[in-house]
């Protein structure tokens, strides 16, 4: 196992909340977005913005003010590409990632 910086550690909690899926964890049950279990099915980009939004205001890595930013686009296909900016809670610094295929 190799350690991480603060801004790749808090991309990770970021992608994990948003990866898993809802009642992956049996101590959280409520945790986690499941973004991947949205290929497929017909969602609306404001939902899956809707979705984003509503998870990161749950991670405590991020700050909320500023509040994130979340842009959702559609590819040729039809799938949805998030990107998502905001600040890092523990360093303050902005940050950006990005997830294809979102839906």
């Amino acid at each position: 196992m190799a350690t991480v910086d603060q801004s790749d550690w808090t991309e990770q909690r970021v992608l994990r909340r948003l990866l898993t899926s809802l009642g992956a964890y049996i101590w959280q049950p409520a945790y986690g977005a499941g973004l991947s279990g949205l290929i497929g099915s017909t969602v609306s980009t404001q939902q899956i913005a809707a979705l984003i939004r509503s998870q990161l205001a749950l991670e405590a890595a991020i700050l909320q003010q500023p509040e994130p930013v979340i842009a959702i686009s559609r590819g040729a296909s039809g799938e949805a590409f998030a990107t998502i900016s905001y600040a890092d809670a523990t360093t303050g610094g902005a940050a950006i990632i990005t997830i294809p295929g979102a839906g």
